[in-house]
């Protein structure tokens, strides 16, 4: 086992920490804009490789589905070659099928290429938050480094859809091309970081076929649905083997020698808790700016760059609420921005959903608002509460579990709402009832957080929160 190595000089250690700061920073923001970037420009994107709402789906899918399946794994291969060698490996292959994807001659390819993006971005995410936790030991500079990551992430998920939309004036492959400078700057960051610890941590092969069998499964079936109904062969056998899937997974994981998501670690409250409001928050903000995207543009007729402009002032708020969040963390407790954010994100979709068709563009930008700005403000100290209650060991498989559920409803939401456009007679129709379902799911996740509260960052930590652990 090899174990870091140890900077006495403060400068070097400040270098260091520093540098695993750019990397974890630049890695957030790159894995999180091409979750987003894409949805404005998948109209054309479609009309120029001949595919249809399936195929788009699709090109956002294929990402999220590989990054939702193989986080798990690599948040155990954080540990098991450590945080830093994980990072680079991963920001290697994602800039490599960034340039394939912005190649692709046909949407199979190009579909392809997202699918080996994800999986990139699947090593790079945990790998993100294990380089902060070994370069930040104390706990409160560790809160403020990992509030600059989340920003990072949700100014890169709220301004998606504009830079989409101003990268697709040129074309839309340059929404890929723009990976590649950022690709050698974050290699450069984590190479200056501490070297990362090791652990001989197992590697679960049947949980890791199991789930990607029943993720991916899943969503086949609910996008072939869309346009061939429930009761077509392919969607049975998808739904069928769904099924299977998923419950070989749970089995796995329960009987395994070295499951990827231990049962003792799930026992844990703040674990279940943080993935469900991981879940239900990317979901819904993911399906937001996917049928929206579709709306603006297939029903008003606004250009890619007009839909990126209505995300704009969202965008422009997420950079500055930060740090609302972590003085309502501090005055209060991390339940205060947690609750309020999802209550309101959720009051948000439903405004949208109730509002006639005719609403002015600028009033859908304004409810908007509420909606972007839940990322900083509720993810922020969900993530913190979230490292905070795992021991430092583990701190690459929670930081798994937490991101692989946020994935996991993202590409649920893309896969179950495209569905339900399709199966709707209007866009309209299919896009109120998408925004009420969105709705109810991240109420459910605002409640779950008020049954459980966490500990104010001040007081001492609530031993029967990691007895499991």
């Amino acid at each position: 086992m090899s174990t870091p190595l140890t900077a006495t000089d403060p400068a070097t250690s400040g270098r260091r920490a520093l540098g695993a700061l750019l990397a974890a920073v630049l890695g957030f923001f790159v894995v999180t804009l091409d979750s987003l970037v894409v949805n404005v420009a998948v109209p054309d994107i479609g009309a120029d490789l001949k595919g249809g709402l399936s195929g788009m789906q699709w090109v956002v899918d294929g990402y999220t589905l590989m990054l939702a399946a193989l986080l798990l794994s690599a948040g155990s291969l954080s540990d098991r070659i450590g945080a830093r060698r994980t990072f680079t490996t991963g920001m290697v292959l994602f800039v490599a099928a960034s340039t394939a994807s912005g190649l692709a001659p046909n949407q199979a390819l190009l579909i392809g290429s997202r699918m080996i993006q994800g999986a990139g971005a699947a090593a790079i995410l945990p790998s993100s938050l294990s380089l902060i936790r070994e370069a930040y030991p104390d706990p409160a500079r560790r809160g403020r480094v990992i509030a600059l990551c989340t920003v990072a992430g949700s100014i890169a998920a709220a301004a998606g859809p504009v830079a989409g939309g101003a990268l697709n004036l040129i074309s839309w492959r340059m929404i890929f091309f723009i990976n590649v400078p950022v690709g050698p700057v974050a290699l450069a960051s984590a190479l200056r970081a501490s070297p990362s610890p090791q652990r001989p941590v197992a590697f679960d092969l049947a949980g890791q076929l199991t789930v990607i069998v029943g993720i991916g499964a899943l969503v086949y079936g609910l996008i072939a649905a869309g346009s061939g109904g429930f009761r077509a062969a392919d969607v049975v056998v998808a739904l069928v083997a769904a099924a299977v899937g998923l419950v070989g997974f749970a089995t796995s994981q329960v009987c395994g020698r070295h499951p990827m998501a231990p049962p003792a670690l799930l026992r844990s409250r703040v674990v279940v808790i943080s993935a469900l409001s991981g879940f239900a928050f990317l979901g819904a903000f993911t399906a937001v700016v996917f049928l929206f995207s579709l709306y603006l543009q297939q029903q008003r007729g606004l250009s890619a760059l007009q839909t990126g402009l209505v995300f704009l002032p969202t965008t422009l708020l997420s950079a500055a609420i930060s740090p609302v969040s972590t003085w309502l963390t501090h005055r209060y407790s991390p339940l205060v921005p947690i609750f309020g954010g999802l209550t309101m994100m959720a009051l948000a979709m439903l405004a949208l959903a109730g509002l006639p068709a005719p609403t002015p563009t600028w009033l859908l930008s304004v409810l908007l608002i509420p909606i972007g700005i839940t990322g900083p403000l509720a993810m922020q100290p969900t993530i913190a509460v979230l490292l905070d209650s795992v021991p430092a060991h583990q701190s690459g498989l929670a930081s798994g579990v937490f991101n692989s559920s946020r994935q996991i409803g993202g590409a649920l939401s893309i896969a179950a709402f495209g569905a339900l456009l399709s199966a709707s007679d209007q866009l309209i129709t299919g896009l109120r009832h998408s925004l009420i379902i969105a709705a109810v799911l991240v109420l459910l996740a605002a409640t779950a957080n008020a049954q459980f509260r966490p500990h104010h960052p001040d007081s001492p930590p609530v031993p029967s929160r990691r007895d499991d652990l």
